[in-house]
């Protein structure tokens, strides 16, 4: 066992701060990454404020981040993909039970026995929980440790460890493609990435936004169209001629209205999460056998597709870099949603503290 600089919360209502933690030493299947940069979630949040303690109260003190990028410093003896100095990464999850039938296909990430990077139960004892990115090193297991394109920025590549792969993972199962509509529903996080992933798999991409003001950064990002969804006659020209619609959006709105766009057998799927049930028209889905569907992360292996296909593509999260003692101030601006598009904490900030 050996201990690292990190930042932690002491509770719900206590800002990030400095810490030591302490980190396993590497098993033989296990590589040690010092950490170069690490996304801020909106996860990361609700985490440490302990939003979510009816699914996943959390455990303190917390050290979030499951957006990591860094590279190699140690592998352990059994470890055949990586060697020290190679560039790789993690995401939201870090062990699974690669027995159950979810595992044997590829879909870690519906594992009833999945591990989180952060705030989940740590099997090798050295916590009581999992401790995330917020911090110098990190070391998992080899199964669970991505390689990153070397071409791509850093700083920008940290996000597609869940804004990415989030917004990737449901338009491959869903077939975006050359010659589909795809719709993104919310120009934010998750959304910007949803468009520049429909705009490369070749997709005519639209964008649906409630502000004017973000119809020039929308085509700059990738997108043939922008709607602006207050506006009942531009939605009306666009009812039933969609394949696919990624929505994006966690404040409560009428799902309903997006569901009128679709064509038959669209689909259209949730990535974002209001606070509250939504109400469906049954008669929407039923007319032209439309469905509506949610979706998480990815798998290991789809995640690394993922990469690659951003690196052929030249693929990163647009971000805001900010040292580590920003991170407090960057939460509120979070609640503002006054980023574009994401933070990305550069972690050589914490060597100072």
């Amino acid at each position: 066992m050996y201990r690292t600089k990190a930042y932690s919360a002491a509770s719900a209502t206590s800002p990030l701060g400095s810490a030591t933690i302490p980190r396993r030493d590497p098993t033989p299947h296990d590589v040690q990454i010092e950490i170069l940069f690490c996304g801020i979630c909106h996860s990361d949040l609700h985490a440490v404020r302990n939003e979510w303690s009816s699914v996943m109260p959390t455990v303190y003190p917390i050290v979030p981040g499951h957006e990591i990028v860094g590279r190699v410093t140690k592998v352990g003896s059994a470890v055949t993909k990586y060697k020290p100095g190679d560039l790789a990464a993690v995401g939201c999850m870090v062990d699974s039970d690669g027995a159950c039938p979810q595992c044997k296909a590829g879909l870690e990430q519906f594992c009833p026995n999945l591990i989180l990077t952060y705030n989940a139960p740590d099997k090798h004892k050295t916590a009581p929980v999992t401790y995330g990115g917020y911090s110098n090193s990190i070391v998992i297991e080899e199964r669970f440790v991505l390689r990153v394109p070397s071409n791509l920025d850093l700083a920008g590549a940290a996000p597609l460890l869940c804004a990415g792969i989030t917004t990737y993972s449901p338009m491959r199962h869903w077939g975006v493609s050359k010659g589909k509509k795809v719709g993104i529903v919310g120009l934010g996080g998750l959304g910007h990435m949803g468009v520049k992933f429909a705009h490369a798999f070749g997709a005519h991409t639209v964008v649906f936004t409630t502000s004017p003001k973000k119809t020039e950064d929308a085509l700059r990002l990738g997108a043939d169209e922008v709607v602006v969804s207050r506006n009942a006659d531009e939605m009306k020209k666009h009812a039933g001629t969609f394949d696919f619609i990624l929505d994006a959006v966690s404040a409560e709105h009428d799902i309903n209205a997006y569901l009128d766009l679709l064509g038959r057998d669209g689909n259209l799927t949730l990535v974002g999460a209001p606070p509250k049930p939504m109400g469906v028209s049954s008669f929407t889905l039923i007319v032209r056998r439309r469905s509506l569907s949610g979706s998480a992360i990815g798998g290991i292996a789809e995640t690394q597709e993922m990469l690659d296909f951003c690196g052929k593509h030249n693929i990163t999260s647009d971000v805001e870099v900010i040292p580590i003692q920003k991170v407090n101030e960057a939460y509120e601006r979070l609640l503002r949603s006054d980023v574009k598009y994401r933070f990305s904490i550069d972690m050589a900030s914490l060597k100072s503290e």
